[in-house]
């Protein structure tokens, strides 16, 4: 008897490929899987925009030293972009302002800048400091250094009180 020979079953890899005059053809669940990606990445690159939107008018706001005396008692923080320290005490101030009256101005010397750095000079102040000024722009306190977040709102609600 005459062994006959398998031959071997073609497998999915070997299914003939699209050439480049064969077009492409599209099945509906790959189109809905790169709607759903582009869909997505919209939404993600959509909120990242937003956010960085609002980060910076926040900062913009924050670094208007105009609001001092204008009707508003006003805490105004001289801050140094590099020192971990002050980075540290903006996020506890802003932290405790949360827990406080919306009516108190949180506001930033930075003095990185030829404005911060004269505020800060004007009162004698260095980095990582907290001037309270009362509603007609009068220095009525000051806090130096890192504080937590409890302590800052009893100071800030004091400072509202007074």
């Amino acid at each position: 008897m005459k062994k006959s020979k398998n031959k071997p079953r073609p497998t999915k890899s070997k299914r003939k490929q699209p050439t480049a005059a064969q077009p492409v053809k599209k099945s509906r669940r790959s189109f809905l899987s790169l709607a759903g990606t582009v869909a997505g990445a919209a939404l993600v690159l959509g909120g990242v925009g937003f956010w960085g939107v609002r980060t910076v008018q926040a900062a913009v706001t924050e670094r208007d030293l105009s609001v001092v005396g204008q009707g508003s008692p006003t805490i105004v923080q001289v801050h140094d972009t590099q020192c971990q320290t002050c980075i540290a005490l903006q996020r506890e101030v802003r932290a405790a302002l949360a827990e406080v009256d919306e009516s108190l101005e949180y506001r930033v010397a930075d003095i990185k800048t030829a404005n911060g750095i004269a505020f800060a000079s004007r009162f004698g102040a260095t980095h990582s400091t907290l001037l309270f000024f009362d509603s007609a722009g009068n220095l009525t306190d000051r806090m130096v250094g890192l504080n937590n977040r409890d302590r800052l709102a009893v100071a800030f609600q004091s400072h509202l009180a007074r």
